[in-house]
């Protein structure tokens, strides 16, 4: 197991993500409009301002409490209210469907259809996060579901190091220059 994802500049929230398995879903919940260490920063942000990642005590808290958290500067995310929402239901579905332990999402799993399956049932995880989710957990935590489902392109799971997060970002807008460039042409 690995003890930090280097998704941040900041080795604390790097940790949180590799210890609290909720961290890292919460994370990939928030990435999305945002860059990388924006997203994947807000856990610690959530847990420092509300004193715990617990899945049921965010799940049940105040909605316009959770809202203000993420709103608090600097924002846990460019859209708090949305996100917060989303998060808080994330928080519901791990509290309800796993015991609040976020981890059982993958170790529970039977095999990689039951691993898509739970992953896909979770608020925000469309088809692109749960291939990266599954790479970072096939990658990172050597979950053997996982493996069945990882993409063979790089993803965040490719990233061990702050230079491999810069080299990965480097060329996931190299990809989506040329994207852009095949579009207008």
């Amino acid at each position: 197991m690995t003890s930090a994802l280097y998704f941040t500049g900041d080795e604390e929230a790097n940790a949180l993500l590799a210890q609290e398995p909720l961290a890292l879903l919460i994370g990939f919940a928030l990435d999305q409009q945002v860059p990388v260490q924006t997203a994947f920063t807000g856990p610690l942000k959530i847990k420092q301002r509300l004193g715990t990642l617990d899945a049921r005590a965010i799940a049940t808290a105040d909605p316009g409490q959770l809202e203000q958290v993420f709103r608090q500067k600097p924002a846990v995310h460019r859209f708090p209210g949305s996100m917060a929402r989303r998060v808080q239901e994330l928080a519901a579905v791990v509290d309800d469907e796993y015991g609040g332990r976020a981890e059982r999402v993958w170790t529970d799993a039977a095999d990689g259809a039951d691993l898509r399956r739970r992953i896909s049932s979770l608020p925000g995880f469309g088809e692109m996060k749960i291939r990266s989710l599954s790479a970072v957990l096939a990658k990172r935590f050597g979950v053997a579901a996982a493996q069945e489902i990882a993409p063979s392109h790089p993803t965040l799971g490719d990233v061990d190091s702050p230079q491999a997060l810069e080299d990965y970002q480097a060329k996931k807008r190299a990809h989506k220059a040329e994207m852009r460039a095949k579009q207008s042409s």
